[in-house]
């Protein structure tokens, strides 16, 4: 679900990205006023949480991989305007060091996955967890919230792909950017994250929901017991697993490379040109793209950008908590 930069026109990603500006504005008034100084690293441990599950690809019907993201998770865990700010720098990090997402599309990544996704699935749970006051009730909530919430979001993702080819062309009528029309988009995207990727993002919510809930309730719960080196173990594990995400083999529907998307088939035919604005637009050139290191052997490589991405987003927050004066906020 990561847009790279040049499937979407300047205008959309400038319109996307102006977009969940005033989200961010309101996420970061209620981060300061609500989450205090102390609790403040857990935005960092949430976005580590969404950074890793984000590479563990699966397959997908079609021959493309997908992956869950944890936004609902997040925002059942730190409250949603949090996990706008937490999942929106883990989709940072990602960008401008592993080339996973683009540049210019990072306010369109960050508002299907940071915005739409933790605040659909974080309602959607609430809704039913407000009205069937059980355990049960709550699981219910978890698994139907987060899997409306990453099909939500992927629905937006289509749609963003979908309009390109509508609003821009060149002088001879073809795609200048995203060349898949919605009528093509929107089943390439929704179908497989219906099937496969939404069951996925259900159960890594609900499952590592229940982890924390046993290990260390007062993550969730205020005055309960707070267990901060289980939920390190747990980071920890997910690490040493991320390689079974190289598992699946194929790109992610809209993820191609220039180099390949005039290749790719759809209906029984291929594409067959090189939409202009792709071939010709924005490049940037991450340190370690695709989560490889150059001169080390693939596993080796995602294992060290896993350690990496998550080292950068505990640092960046304790940064933040060290920086942020002390309150009384809700989650204290």
């Amino acid at each position: 679900m990561h847009i790279p930069d040049n499937y979407l026109s300047p205008a959309t990603c400038a319109a996307l990205g102006a977009a969940v500006v005033p989200f961010w504005a309101v996420s970061v008034k209620k981060v300061k006023k609500e989450i205090t100084r102390a609790k403040m690293p857990l935005l960092g441990i949430g976005a580590s949480f969404s950074f890793l599950m984000m590479m563990f690809n699966v397959p997908l019907p079609g021959g493309t991989t997908g992956h869950a993201v944890g936004g609902t998770l997040l925002a059942i865990l730190l409250g949603p305007f949090s996990a706008c700010i937490s999942v929106s720098v883990a989709l940072l990090i990602q960008a401008l060091f592993f080339g996973d997402g683009g540049i210019l599309s990072f306010g369109a990544n960050c508002f299907n996955m940071a915005f739409v996704l933790p605040f659909v699935g974080y309602f959607i749970y609430k809704f039913i967890r407000d009205r069937v006051r059980s355990e049960k009730g709550e699981y219910l909530g978890i698994v139907i919230g987060s899997y409306i919430g990453i099909n939500t979001a992927a629905l937006c993702a289509a749609i963003e792909f979908g309009i390109q080819p509508l609003l821009f062309r060149d002088a001879a009528g073809q795609a200048l950017y995203s060349p898949y029309p919605l009528s093509v988009a929107i089943p390439a995207m929704l179908i497989p994250h219906l099937l496969v990727a939404g069951v996925v993002e259900a159960a890594f919510t609900a499952a590592i929901f229940a982890f924390i809930k046993k290990v260390s309730p007062g993550t969730i719960y205020k005055g309960a017991k707070e267990k901060s080196k289980a939920v390190y173990g747990l980071l920890a594990a997910l690490i040493l697993l991320t390689p079974l995400g190289l598992l699946a083999t194929g790109t992610a529907w809209g993820e191609w490379g220039a180099d390949e998307i005039g290749e790719v088939v759809s209906n029984g035919r291929a594409l067959g040109f090189i939409p202009q604005g792709m071939q010709n637009g924005f490049s940037f050139e991450a340190m370690m793209p695709d989560y490889s290191v150059g001169g080390i052997p693939e596993v080796a490589g995602y294992i060290l950008s896993a350690v990496a991405g998550v080292a950068v987003l505990l640092i960046v927050f304790k940064i933040v908590s060290s920086l942020k004066k002390n309150n009384h906020g809700v989650h204290e």
